[in-house]
């Protein structure tokens, strides 16, 4: 019974084996993993006083991996602000003097009122009448170029502002903010360099899932389509079979193409076919670059 059972466990075995093959004993296609990398540059330059990533590690989206030095920029917002506060100063004295330009207005046209009406009863002379008029004339001058004054400054003020802002957000980008979830795969800098703007510093990827890159032919390509699950076939040690994992077709390319010249053979190299991916969760035996196969699911 126990001899029965095993032997029916090795048939089963066997027919598993041979359902990953075509009619040909051979896979559908074949390629090669990949996953989307992402370079991560530096949007600031100075000295890396700070930086965390380390190959293999893995990082979530929003993270704050590292800093580059911001003792100048926050000097340099120091002086910005003394200046602001030095521009905001005048501009109260400005705003003042013109208070007191526009008392003086208001007491000479009182006086003006008073001096015509005295000219009509013969009391005041034209000269007088004249003079106010002219005292009049002159502070309105006056307040004009001090309104002119006060926006200069406050033109000088809202310059300032602008240049504080723009410190501040050099100084939000010299923090090195991962963008997305995903493990280090390569690391380009060490803590203590120095970097400029657009320098790499790392490069990661999301490997909870692959997408297996193969090659189809135009003959198989309508036997594909994307969402189609398919089964994907993975080398394991020289003594064991291939392990067998579940796909999702994830892309199909629109138009043809040459065999890459990965293909063995020249021969191949020459026919044309269409590109297709296929997305593969990753329970952690995948690898960039990994080879592997596929088949339909009959």
């Amino acid at each position: 019974m126990k001899i029965a059972k095993n032997l029916g466990l090795f048939i089963g075995l066997i027919a598993l084996l041979t359902s990953c093959k075509n009619k040909n004993g051979q896979a559908d296609a074949y390629g090669n993993f990949e996953a989307v990398e992402i370079v991560v540059s530096s949007l600031a330059s100075g000295q890396l006083v700070d930086f965390q990533p380390v190959e293999g590690d893995q990082l979530a989206a929003g993270q704050v991996v590292g800093l580059v030095d911001t003792t100048d920029l926050a000097l340099r917002i120091s002086q910005v602000k003394a200046q602001q506060a030095a521009v905001l100063s005048r501009l109260e004295s400005v705003r003042a003097q013109k208070q007191v330009q526009q008392q003086q207005l208001a007491n000479a046209r009182t006086d003006k009122n008073r001096i015509i009406s005295l000219f009509n009863d013969g009391a005041a002379t034209a000269k007088q009448k004249d003079d106010i008029e002219g005292a009049i004339a002159l502070i309105e001058k006056q307040i004009s170029a001090t309104e002119a004054q006060i926006g200069s400054i406050v033109g000088e003020a809202e310059a300032l502002g602008k240049q504080v802002d723009q410190v501040r957000e050099s100084i939000r980008k010299s923090a090195v903010i991962n963008p997305v979830k995903g493990t280090v795969l390569t690391k380009y800098v060490n803590m203590g360099e120095v970097v400029v703007f657009g320098k790499a510093l790392y490069k990661l990827a999301d490997l909870s899932s692959l997408e297996l890159k193969v090659y189809i032919s135009g003959r198989q390509l309508s036997g594909f389509v994307i969402g189609q699950p398919v089964k994907v076939y993975i080398d394991q040690q020289k003594d064991q079979e291939p392990a067998l994992l579940d796909g999702t077709v994830s892309w199909i390319s629109p138009s043809a193409e040459f065999t890459p010249k990965t293909i063995q053979t020249r021969e191949e190299r020459v026919d044309l076919v269409y590109a297709m991916k296929v997305r593969v969760k990753n329970d952690g035996r995948l690898k960039i670059g990994m080879p592997g196969e596929i088949n339909r699911i009959q």
